[in-house]
């Protein structure tokens, strides 16, 4: 694992635990707590729920990193194309960046899964993070924005993450593809993070999905940890 990796992989587990924090503290200031959610055992884990968003799920291997992280990006890319409305010159750019790089990133992903997993079934949306964004504009839809994309960013983080941890990518083009994923979307969320911020206030960063077990959060293995090798080509 190269050193940028390494410093990469533990300042997104040190993004998530500041964007967790900041949003349990606008929870507290508007009176109203995270809801916690059960364990398997039926006590409560300390993971919370967000309104429309689901709990991230283990990744079980290449083709399911594959299938979910492709209507993850396309929710995104959808998202993204409501940002040409904004009044910021700094946000349309943004937009136009995670449509760009994310479509592409779609078609070659779509290229995998039909020449590896010809047989299996096409990549469907099982969750939805972000909001419906069309009749939004001006600082509404910047804030909309930027409240459901972070967290966006952060669930593709670590479904990377641990896709590598685990060392459960059979190619290695998806190893890289895996990386660059994390490393290019926590750019972007530490970027979306400081606009949210510095336009917004510190209580308006959103509630994070739970991701209870993943990499770099209490119970998941630690971000510096070392990747294993692939176990393909």
């Amino acid at each position: 694992m190269s050193r940028r990796s390494l410093k990469t992989g533990v300042a997104a587990g040190a993004l998530l635990a500041a964007v967790a924090t900041a949003g349990a503290a606008a929870a507290d200031m508007s009176g109203r707590s995270p809801t916690p959610v059960p364990s398997p055992t039926g006590t409560p884990s300390g993971t919370t729920t967000c309104p429309g968003m689901g709990q991230m799920r283990p990744i079980a291997g290449e083709y399911a990193y594959l299938s979910e992280m492709v209507p993850h990006h396309e929710e995104a890319v959808t998202a993204a194309r409501q940002l040409e409305r904004s009044d910021r010159p700094e946000m349309r750019r943004l937009g136009r960046t995670i449509v760009e790089t994310q479509s592409a990133e779609v078609e070659r992903m779509k290229g995998w899964l039909a020449r590896w997993y010809p047989s299996s079934p096409t990549p469907t949306p099982t969750t939805t993070m972000m909001r419906d964004l069309e009749g939004l504009s001006g600082e509404e839809l910047d804030k909309a924005f930027l409240q459901d994309m972070i967290p966006h960013h952060m669930m593709a983080i670590m479904m990377s993450q641990q896709l590598l941890m685990r060392g459960q990518a059979e190619h290695s083009e998806v190893v890289e593809f895996a990386r660059s994923v994390r490393d290019g979307q926590h750019g972007e969320a530490m970027q979306m993070r400081q606009w949210l911020v510095q336009w917004y206030g510190s209580g308006s960063m959103p509630c994070m999905p739970g991701m209870h077990g993943m990499p770099g959060m209490p119970g998941g293995p630690s971000p510096t940890s070392p990747e294993p090798s692939p176990t393909g080509s």
